[in-house]
């Protein structure tokens, strides 16, 4: 059991409707002898305030725990900057689907109550490490947590690549573009692609094509300690996209390379947290058709 002696409270960018729950839940903790920091993009919405503001490097320094409050967007991007750290997370929802953010804001007093007893799971996400590569050198350096894919661009045609793990040529593919996505990512811009849904707990990778043009490019599933390399044969227009966050023009011959970070994200739930309960909930799976 952690005692989360610093509490680390982050919310939403350009959000101003966090400052009440925000103040609300520092008051809570504070309340129950934790210090409580913010960063600095959050002190901007809370107004007057006597909390101390680091910036999340130095929240990852000091932080035992950081509580998101915002979306799951919010915490993609909060989870790149503090994996190194090793800090848990855990997510107030007061986004749309919420697969990371699993606490209800109308809840959030007695799952924190629960979470200072020591009743809460933990679930260490891998994340990805990707790299453009281009005539020998190296373009951009970046971490995603949910996927990383090659795209086609704005004008709209299909792109061709060559698709290799660990060295050894996989297929092919002439498509809009292909996703390489984390367990964490199953539920995002692969599951609308046709991808398949991973358990977190699995270690594992998923390729899988954007609208290829042969209907047998399907899906598949390797392991994480894999290498997976995407050149770029033939593209009039295409873009590598990490988690959506950042972005990179590339260019016949240019190689995208992904790999396990070697870091994780360790993200706390309540204790009664039940990730076939989540989806079915988020994904509607139980809803019966309209008559």
């Amino acid at each position: 059991m952690e005692n989360f002696e610093t509490i680390a409270l982050i919310g939403k960018y350009k959000s101003p409707e966090i400052a009440g729950p925000l103040l609300d839940l520092a008051n809570f903790f504070e309340q129950r002898g934790r210090t409580v920091v913010v960063d600095p993009l959050t002190a901007v919405h809370v107004g007057e305030h006597r909390r101390l503001v680091l910036p999340l490097e130095e929240i990852g320094r000091q932080a035992d725990l950081a509580v998101v409050i915002g979306g799951d967007g919010t915490m993609l991007n909060i989870a790149r900057t503090l994996a190194p750290f090793d800090v848990a997370l855990v997510g107030v929802n007061v986004g749309r689907l919420g697969f990371l953010t699993d606490v209800s804001i109308d809840t959030m007093f007695e799952t924190f109550a629960d979470m200072l007893e020591g009743e809460y799971i933990v679930e260490p996400r891998m994340l990805l490490h990707a790299e453009v590569r281009r005539s020998g050198g190296r373009v951009m350096d970046v971490v995603a947590f949910n996927d990383v894919s090659v795209n086609k661009g704005a004008e709209g045609s299909l792109i061709e690549l060559e698709v290799l793990v660990n060295g050894q040529h996989v297929y092919d593919l002439r498509a809009d573009g292909l996703i390489v996505a984390t367990p964490t990512g199953s539920t995002a811009y692969a599951l609308s692609a046709g991808g398949p849904i991973v358990h977190p707990s699995l270690s594992v990778l998923s390729l899988v094509p954007v609208c290829p043009h042969t209907l047998s490019n399907r899906p598949i599933i390797v392991s994480a300690e894999s290498s997976v390399e995407v050149l770029v044969q033939n593209a009039a227009d295409a873009r590598a996209h990490f988690d959506s966050h950042s972005h990179c023009e590339l260019k016949e011959g240019d190689r995208v390379v992904v790999r396990r970070y070697p870091d994780k994200i360790r993200l706390l739930h309540p204790s009664q947290h039940d990730y076939y309960h989540m989806l079915r909930e988020k994904l509607h799976w139980s809803e019966k058709p309209g008559r």
